[in-house]
């Protein structure tokens, strides 16, 4: 009988006992950096604005330097980017996401134990 079995592999951040950073914000922070905006990112994530807006407050405090900063409106109304602490994290992130699935993979044959 064929069984399908799949590993799911979820890793967050901590600093000092909290956590901090995981797929979440990650995924928060890309949104941000495709859209220019809080608001877009949280509505594609089906986040409200104030969740997501807490999210960025947090990880700007906690972080060692800010992640997101916003501009206000102007002729073209404002927006939001990452820094370029913020744009180092997600591929910091993203590189630890592959290896580790790498190392998930490799051991794909410890499955057929279960």
């Amino acid at each position: 009988m064929e069984r399908n079995i799949v590993i799911r592999l979820r890793h967050w951040v901590y600093v000092n006992e909290t956590k901090f950073f995981g797929p979440g914000r990650y995924e928060l922070l890309e949104g941000i950096q495709q859209t220019g905006s809080i608001a877009k990112a949280a509505k594609e994530m089906g986040l409200s604005y104030k969740k997501a807006w807490a999210m960025v407050d947090a990880m700007n405090t906690l972080g060692q330097k800010p992640y997101v900063v916003t501009q206000k409106g102007g002729s073209k109304g404002g927006g939001t980017i990452l820094t370029e602490t913020g744009k180092d994290v997600l591929t910091a992130y993203k590189k630890l996401n592959e290896k580790l699935l790498a190392v998930v993979e490799a051991e794909r044959e410890l499955l057929t134990l279960i």
